[in-house]
């Protein structure tokens, strides 16, 4: 079984197009998305209408890690119904959610709903999340079945693996976006591997893969004028990249990113 794992999409639905036929996978392979299929680029909804149609139809498995906007949506589409003074609060910062919201199916919705918070592959030693480990994390749940039981404050501080950068340089605690201090690290620079090989996504990449000691990010910047990757796990051999152009869509302030850690992908079977 070979396993390709797709960055960050962002609405970048000809990349996809071209990346899926690139890949020529077949029945029995598994496809593992890394989150943010939506926001910022041009097709957001085709590409959610697209991956749901490809795990209704394919040959072979679709897996969607839940990513950060894919959370913000959902909690905006819950709000519109529960709490419509904080729906109008999100929407007034953010007018891409009601524009997405409206353009959403309910099977579309029925099909973000199944994201995970992360996958294991233990044949790789790995962990797939969307974006990254604090170092305050001293525990990882074996399954996603018991992640989800954990509630309140522990729930909580997990799901900050959906939106971990930077963490504090004295305490190794998770940064708020925009909150880190120079001398506060990139969680990867750090990470020293305690649940594994960390697949990740969120942070957008210019020059490439980030190929970390014990991380691997695979967000090329697909919608900055970079590329849509996928890192394939073959059955057998080693591990590898596939990528195609992105396109130049949305404005980023490449100078607030951290530094390539350029280097060779670590991944290896255990």
């Amino acid at each position: 079984m070979k396993t390709a794992i797709i960055g960050d999409v962002h609405g970048a639905l000809a990349p996809l197009l071209a990346l899926i036929t690139k890949l020529a996978l077949g029945a029995g392979d598994r496809l593992v998305f890394v989150g943010d299929l939506v926001d910022k680029g041009p097709e957001p909804a085709g590409v959610v209408r697209f991956v749901r149609q490809l795990s209704e139809t394919a040959p072979y498995e679709v897996i969607l890690i839940e990513g950060n906007h894919e959370d913000r949506h959902r909690r905006y589409h819950i709000n519109t119904a529960e709490r419509p003074k904080v729906a109008r609060e999100m929407a007034a910062d953010a007018p891409e959610l009601p524009a997405l919201d409206a353009e959403l199916l309910e099977a579309d919705r029925a099909f973000l709903a199944t994201a995970i918070p992360f996958l294991r592959l233990p044949e790789w030693g790995a962990l797939v999340v969307h974006g990254g480990i604090p170092g305050t994390q001293r525990s990882f749940p074996e399954t996603v079945e018991l992640a989800s039981r954990w509630h309140g404050r522990r729930g909580k501080a997990f799901r900050k693996i959906l939106r971990t950068r930077y963490v504090s340089a004295e305490t190794g605690k998770y940064l708020a976006l925009g909150h880190n201090k120079p001398g506060d690290p990139f969680w990867a620079d750090v990470y020293d591997g305690r649940f594994g090989h960390v697949i990740f996504g969120h942070q957008p990449w210019l020059d490439g893969p980030a190929c970390f000691a014990n991380a691997t990010g695979i967000d090329t910047a697909a919608v900055h004028g970079g590329r849509l990757t996928a890192l394939i796990l073959p059955e057998e051999g080693e591990p590898y990249f596939e990528s195609v152009p992105g396109i130049d869509y949305a404005p980023s302030k490449t100078s607030d990113w951290p530094d390539h850690p350029g280097g060779e992908l670590t991944l290896a079977r255990p």
